[in-house]
């Protein structure tokens, strides 16, 4: 691995174990999207921006508020990288509250989906956004009414964002599938798979290459066709390089990881480093697109894509974690 590359994964490690002795009581995977972020900025975790930034959400929310759910301190790191947090904050809760009213219902999920509209789009496109985000979503549910729900909210939010026409779309979403659920066990992954792939600027040839990496990575003893990493294969998809070079910088990734503290198998599972390594492969080549070393254009929006992904992962991973706590109580 080239050195640039090589330091931004310990900036990564090191950005983890800052997050962690702050904050070790919260869920370990919120934990480490809270040190992407940064990491995705080429910045040093600012542990007290993000505890004074957690403070902020506090003083402005109520007790039983779901901006102090499981993905509080996402959200804290979000707000602690914008230079006006408590305008970022208070826009955020406005698009929550206008999202609740077209009958989004509250969740992790929808804070975050929030965060994204208020993050992405002047005020005066807020209803706007909130609108074409609630067609998205109920276009999706019409599709797939079982499938369909909180976990699509981030999604449906990026969707909202972008200039997508909302029937075609749709439409794509649903060929796609139609394409992508024989190979691939579960019809909720590949759904998420399918916002991805329309997101990234969708082309006829993106199932054929998601099925392409997917049998490359499993060559390789890797499988990212699995629950929490299948939608990473549709960001990497859109990556300008071979599926060889693609699959070789996520193995690295993940070789070189393990062997940082807090990466151990003991720490963390296969599933979600390789969810990790494939973002920061991705953050790897918008780089080099920017400095242009590499000629293809990519989607402006791939990081916004990758950390909607990885939040929503979190997010899902965090309740079933407090599920399980409290059934267990």
């Amino acid at each position: 691995m080239k050195e640039p590359y090589t330091a931004r994964l310990e900036l990564f490690a090191e950005n983890s174990q800052r997050v962690k002795k702050v904050f070790v009581w919260k869920n370990p995977m919120v934990n480490r999207l809270s040190a992407l972020l940064y990491t995705a900025e080429n910045k040093i975790a600012d542990d007290e921006a993000i505890r004074a930034s957690y403070e902020l959400i506090k003083d402005n929310t109520g007790s039983f508020s779901a901006f102090r759910g499981n993905s509080v301190i996402s959200i804290a790191a979000m707000l602690s990288l914008s230079a006006h947090k408590g305008t970022q904050l208070t826009n955020t809760m406005a698009v929550y509250e206008l999202l609740k009213n077209v009958k989004f219902r509250a969740s992790d999920y929808l804070v975050i989906a929030a965060y994204q509209i208020a993050a992405n789009t002047a005020p005066e496109h807020f209803q706007r956004t909130v609108e074409r985000t609630k067609a998205f979503y109920d276009g999706m549910k019409a599709k797939h009414r079982f499938l369909t729900g909180q976990d699509d909210y981030i999604f449906a939010a990026m969707l909202g964002l972008s200039d997508i026409d909302v029937h075609s779309g749709v439409e794509r979403m649903e060929q796609l599938y139609a394409t992508l659920k024989p190979e691939f066990l579960s019809g909720n992954s590949v759904q998420a798979l399918t916002q991805v792939l329309v997101l990234g600027g969708d082309s006829s040839e993106s199932a054929f290459r998601v099925i392409a990496l997917s049998d490359a990575f499993r060559d390789r003893g890797l499988r990212m066709d699995k629950e929490y990493t299948l939608s990473s294969l549709g960001v990497l998809s859109l990556l300008p390089g071979s599926k060889e070079n693609i699959v070789n910088d996520v193995s690295e990734t993940y070789d070189f990881l393990r062997t940082k503290k807090g990466f151990g198998s003991w720490s963390i599972t296969k599933q979600e480093l390789l969810l990790l390594s494939a973002g920061l492969v991705a953050f790897k080549y918008v780089d080099e697109v920017k400095s242009g070393v590499v000629s293809t254009v990519l989607s402006t929006s791939i990081t916004n894509i990758v950390i909607a992904q990885q939040a929503a992962s979190a997010a899902a991973a965090a309740t079933a974690a407090a599920a399980a706590a409290t059934s267990g109580n």
